[in-house]
């Protein structure tokens, strides 16, 4: 039986998930991570996982699907028994999500609904069938954006699920302090991804204009976050809960 704790990571084949996990593995936790579309990927970082000394397994979700969920957890709840050789995990990240640039007055509702069942919907009902797996003393770690405070024209949509996840997580931590769960929520600056179609780490222009803005003069790296929230998962954060953790290199501060 493994001593480790398990951390469930939403979206964790590539970009910031991928670092979240392999960060998560470096602490000594294991991951069960899910891919959308990318098995090969990801199951390269359960690859990379074991070759650190824990165990990984990667399972297919659509973050955006209530529907799939119930489905979803009987795979977790199988791989828990089969390979984890338990029945509960401790660590849920909520990070699986899309990208959407759109000017407010051109955004479709196939649009809309498509940024909320991915970023709202799609992470509160996920979270909510999670809780009976969720050992008391665990924590949640959702992810927001530094766009909830720094303005760009066409993230209005995105933003709005994004401060509505943020807004959720301070309800999350209060109604489940009970258990001894904390709930915080950590919001990446600009980061160079293939995260909406690269386009901060392709558009030289982009990036250009967000390093002048930025303290520490550039641009974000995906393991600039993962430790982040490694670090929530840890001991040491114990104490910490409601809290909105913006890690942007201080951009238009």
């Amino acid at each position: 039986m493994s001593t480790s704790k398990i951390a469930l990571v939403t979206g964790g084949s590539r970009g910031l998930g991928k670092s979240m996990a392999l960060h998560l593995a470096k602490k000594g936790i294991d991951v069960i991570l899910t891919y959308h579309s990318q098995q090969a990927e990801a199951e390269g970082v359960v690859a990379e996982i074991v070759a650190l000394g824990q165990q990984a397994v990667a399972l297919q979700l659509d973050a955006s699907k209530v529907s799939t969920f119930g489905s979803f957890f009987e795979q977790v709840t199988a791989a828990l028994r089969d390979t984890f050789d338990t029945n509960r995990f401790d660590f849920l990240i909520n990070n699986a999500g899309t990208g959407l640039y759109a000017p407010f007055a051109e955004t479709t509702e196939e649009q809309f609904d498509q940024a909320l069942n991915i970023h709202f919907k799609g992470p509160f009902f996920l979270t909510q069938q999670a809780l009976p797996l969720l050992n008391d003393g665990g924590r949640i770690v959702n992810i927001s954006s530094g766009l909830t405070r720094i303005i760009y024209p066409g993230s209005s949509t995105y933003a709005s699920m994004k401060t509505a996840m943020e807004t959720l997580t301070k309800y999350q931590a209060k109604e489940l302090g009970a258990r001894g769960i904390t709930v915080n929520i950590v919001a990446p600056g600009a980061i160079a991804t293939d995260f909406g179609g690269g386009r901060v780490r392709d558009n030289q222009e982009l990036q250009d204009h967000i390093v002048a803005l930025t303290a520490l003069g550039r641009v974000g790296l995906a393991d600039d976050i993962g430790p982040v929230v490694a670090f929530l998962c840890t001991d040491e954060a114990r104490w910490i809960t409601a809290q909105r953790l913006e890690a942007s290199g201080g951009q238009s501060i």
